[in-house]
């Protein structure tokens, strides 16, 4: 059974700037492949997929600094977004959808969140501590997280207020049942 757990962020300015800069640098990413996808189609006629970007990837990273400040797989997962972008985009053409849903670039205010999808990130008592993001970011753990962490999402809302989402997976659904049970007449 898959269960998310939302908790309030607290950075310091350090690690609110170093967040902000990891955020600006997945949406340029984003917008980059994007566009490389759109001119190779307009241009040669050939498509790109998510493999062809990240074998680019790996390129482009020795020539900018900025993907460098970036954890790995946080820069493959912003490509595996645009690949389910264009997977959404192609499913509602072929079903003959009214409003095909072409992904868009984005704007500063338009990309507001990062995942770790497997690594990069742990979660030490009150203190989350992310890869290339300096010291524990103070965390408020309201409640137990059950079941094994599977991705770890960092979200800025529009009030700049930022969260962690993380996705868990429980084999046993049993202990995500209540201990009282409520009886109402």
């Amino acid at each position: 059974m898959k269960t998310a757990y939302k908790f309030r962020l607290y950075p310091n300015k350090q690690q609110e700037a170093q967040l902000a800069l990891t955020l600006e640098t997945c949406r340029h990413l984003w917008n980059k492949a994007l566009a490389d996808r759109k001119n190779a189609w307009e241009s040669e006629g050939i498509t790109r997929s998510y493999e062809d970007q990240a074998a680019l990837l790996v390129f482009e990273k020795q020539s900018n600094p900025y993907l460098n400040a970036v954890h790995s797989q946080v820069e493959q997962d912003v490509l595996r977004r645009l690949q389910k972008s264009f997977d959404n985009f192609f499913r509602r053409v072929r079903e003959g959808a009214r409003k095909k849903g072409y992904p868009r670039f984005k704007s500063i205010n338009r990309y507001n969140s990062i995942t770790y999808p497997q690594s990069g990130f742990k979660l030490n008592g009150s203190r989350l501590i992310l890869s290339k993001i300096s010291g524990g970011i103070r965390t408020f753990v309201h409640r137990h997280i059950v079941g094994r962490i599977k991705t770890c999402s960092i979200k800025r809302d529009k009030t700049s207020a930022w969260y962690v989402i993380f996705a868990t997976e429980c084999e046993n659904p049993a202990t995500l049942q209540p201990k009282t049970t409520i009886g109402l007449d």
